[in-house]
């Protein structure tokens, strides 16, 4: 018998997981293609457009013919602007250099290929649950053993520091965190922090800190773990310009290692995608040297929107929402009314016309809870809250 195209996939292709996110919006999108009125709050991605100084960089840049091939770690202009930024945000003044950062096109590759830089068949990452997909995907490609701690409703969504410290153990290589965190909106303290610190020190494993929302932040200072004593050699800190400055559709993202890491990562990267886009690198200077009042700007009405959905779903029968501080997403509970979150949001797409996503699909700690992102207009939002609270009572 002749072999199909299905018959030659490999087997690690099964251990793939997917982001949801993008699969609802196409689903959402076909509706509005049938004439029905949408309302997108399912894919993470800020409504704003991008701020016109970075938009007329990328176009100078073009103009000047920067189209070229770069070097497989981003132009030595952009590194040196990223390592100044990081440094300062991080109130660490001088702390990284060019040699400690990676470019890429987005977080995601820069998440897979740090991650297939480090990890070995057997080897062990933890990682919070619910939780971004692409930790626990690449991961389990890469045959390592994926262990999640659950993140506790009843700490708003930390971590639950004595199970991780109850499951870290001799082959525990990696842990990865995401404060601000998606899809709850959770933030670790600073106590959370020091603990994972003491913990990293005395097991000796490294810290995949993804800080991608470390600007969408709402009710105190963002403080990274790489500030904690003796933290700087051990965490690897990811980060973009998706979120912060609305540049989703640009693809650029960003690690800072450890030295002696990032020839490593450089080295998948040449491998991969090769470089990263040079007129898009020359708006990532643009838009961390530029002003910084579209950022602060963008984040006050993201703040406003939090406040309008989680009020409003607070208000909804057997729906409760604690309020998020981070990022730009809303996690209810809402498993007085099921725990199939799945079909509860494919319900709430179909017959509401809000498109939303069911938290089992971050992980099986998110089972009975839907993930909202406010990066919806407040219109919107009272349009949305309106249709749920309408539909709910004919979901059984």
């Amino acid at each position: 018998m002749i072999a199909t195209s299905a018959d030659r996939i490999c087997e690690a292709v099964s251990r793939l997981g997917s982001e949801s996110a993008f699969e609802v919006l196409a689903r959402a999108r076909a509706l509005e293609a049938k004439g029905r009125k949408i309302v997108h709050m399912e894919i993470g991605e800020p409504d704003f457009e991008t701020p016109e100084h970075i938009k007329e960089a990328a176009i100078k840049a073009i103009r000047e013919n920067h189209s070229h091939y770069t070097p497989s770690a981003g132009i030595v202009e952009l590194r040196d602007t990223i390592a100044d930024y990081a440094s300062n945000f991080r109130k660490m003044p001088g702390a990284f250099t060019r040699e400690n950062v990676v470019v890429a096109p987005g977080a995601k590759p820069i998440i897979w290929n740090t991650l297939s830089a480090l990890l070995n068949p057997g080897d062990e990452l933890i990682y919070a649950d619910p939780a971004y997909p692409a930790y626990a995907s690449a991961a389990s490609y890469l045959e390592a053993k994926v262990t999640p701690i659950p993140l506790l409703e009843s700490k708003n969504f930390r971590l639950d520091l004595d199970e991780l410290e109850n499951k870290v153990s001799a082959r525990t290589k990696v842990l990865v965190i995401n404060t601000p965190h998606n899809p709850t909106g959770g933030v670790l303290l600073r106590s959370d922090l020091q603990r994972i610190a003491d913990l990293a020190h005395k097991h000796d494993f490294l810290v995949l800190s993804d800080e991608i929302y470390s600007r969408n932040f709402y009710e105190s200072e963002f403080l990274s773990i790489s500030e904690l004593p003796g933290m700087k050699e051990r965490t690897i800190i990811v980060d973009g310009f998706s979120k912060a400055y609305a540049m989703t559709g640009w693809r650029l993202g960003y690690a800072i290692l450890p030295p002696e890491l990032a020839p490593v990562v450089t080295l998948f990267n040449n491998n991969t995608f090769s470089c990263v886009a040079t007129f898009v690198q020359m708006a990532g200077i643009a838009a961390l040297t530029g002003p910084d009042e579209p950022v602060r700007r963008m984040n006050d009405i993201f703040r406003e929107r939090r406040d309008r959905l989680v009020r409003g779903l607070n208000r909804i029968p057997e729906i409760s929402c604690t309020m998020p501080e981070g990022a730009f997403y809303a996690f209810p509970n809402v498993s007085q009314i099921t725990h199939d979150d799945k079909a509860l949001a494919a319900f709430m797409l179909n017959e509401a016309g809000v498109a939303c996503l069911g938290g089992s699909a971050f992980g099986s700690a998110g089972r009975g809870y839907l993930r909202f992102s406010y990066a919806a207009s407040l219109d919107d939002i009272d349009l949305a809250l309106e249709r749920i609270a309408e539909h709910t009572p004919n979901f059984r």
